[in-house]
């Protein structure tokens, strides 16, 4: 398999999926400025939309959408338990979680990366962000990850997309049951392996 990832976006998230899962793959980083590959390639070629993440699997054929894409490679390896098996209620929750991530947090972020717009307009888009950050902090209040004890792909897209609250300038220091999360999702040694491997912190 082959992720065409960019350093720090959303592709991060199924990037530690494949690593949690001890899958074999490559990655080939994709220059979302101009829209090439790392060799050169018009990216655009592989994904008219020109975002990542993407995944090619063997067959050749590919898939888009980060959820998706997680989910995919989690159901090939289910004995690592990052995805609960098909038709339980505990998948529903895992699905629960990835879908307000997508819509809620992650959606949330893309006004605040477009610096043109007013003070005013961007602090009430901060406003609004922290308060559903300051909802979930409380939802971890007493659960180690968003679905109890075990770590699952929900996990990986909630840490990526909360450590875009740094270049942003999203104040989140004091939501401690969330810091608590972070810290412990970055000890993990296959999240620990992916940011080395893309060049970021």
């Amino acid at each position: 398999m082959k992720l065409y990832y960019s350093p720090g976006t959303c592709s991060l998230a199924p990037h530690i999926v494949l690593r949690e899962t001890g899958s074999e793959f490559d990655l080939v980083r994709v220059d979302l400025a101009n829209g090439t590959t790392e060799s050169g390639d018009d990216y655009s070629k592989f994904n008219s939309r020109n975002q990542v993440p993407l995944l090619q699997l063997d067959s050749g054929e590919r898939l888009t959408e980060g959820a998706v894409i997680a989910r995919y490679i989690a159901d090939q390896k289910p004995a690592r338990e990052l995805l609960p098996a098909p038709e339980t209620l505990q998948r529903y929750r895992v699905e629960v979680w990835q879908n307000y991530i997508s819509t809620e947090l992650h959606k949330g972020f893309a006004p605040l990366f477009h610096y043109s717009f007013a003070d005013e307009v961007m602090h009430t888009f901060k406003n609004a962000l922290l308060g559903k950050y300051q909802w979930l902090d409380q939802q971890l209040k007493d659960s180690k990850f968003l679905c109890g004890a075990t770590f699952t792909v929900a996990d990986a897209y909630l840490y990526t997309v909360t450590r875009w609250a740094t270049p942003v300038q999203l104040d989140i220091h004091a939501l401690t049951h969330l810091q608590d999360f972070m810290q412990r999702v970055a000890q993990r040694p296959a999240v620990r392996e992916a940011l080395l491997a893309e060049g970021i912190r």
